[in-house]
């Protein structure tokens, strides 16, 4: 994998706010890309959606405070939460060290996975970016 790719991963959609999205056995899982962590840099709180809320596309479902400052979550698609990851109650951190992994944020099941089409592919998320 190259430097660009740990920075924008080819397999993820991307909203102009920073959120990215996987599809996984039709669930949506969904955290913020390594660009905005970075921006962010020491994040000390992420709330969370309570399992079972309804979220809308590209409206809030959370917040997430660094040092610098406080910002909303969007969500890239329509549906029902159905996990959270728990784990950033208590290491908030892991969202800046691992943001496409350890560091996601909720998991939804979409109910109109066609929002997808909607939202950025690698290319454009990096033009949005400034990266190319």
């Amino acid at each position: 994998m190259n430097a660009e790719a740990d920075v924008v991963p080819e397999d993820l959609r991307y909203t102009t706010e920073h959120e990215w999205v996987r599809l996984e056995d039709g669930r949506a899982r969904v955290g913020i890309t390594k660009f905005a962590a970075d921006r962010l840099s020491d994040i000390v709180y992420v709330e969370l959606p309570e399992v079972g809320r309804e979220v809308r596309f590209l409206e809030p479902f959370g917040v997430i405070e660094s040092v610098k400052a406080a910002s909303d979550l969007y969500s890239p698609l329509t549906g029902r939460v159905v996990a959270v990851n728990e784990r950033l109650r208590n290491e908030p951190e892991l969202v800046t060290q691992d943001p496409y992994g350890e560091g996601w944020m909720i998991l939804i099941e979409p109910t109109d996975p066609s929002e997808l089409d909607r939202l950025l592919d690698a290319a454009a998320y990096r033009r949005h970016i400034g990266e190319v």
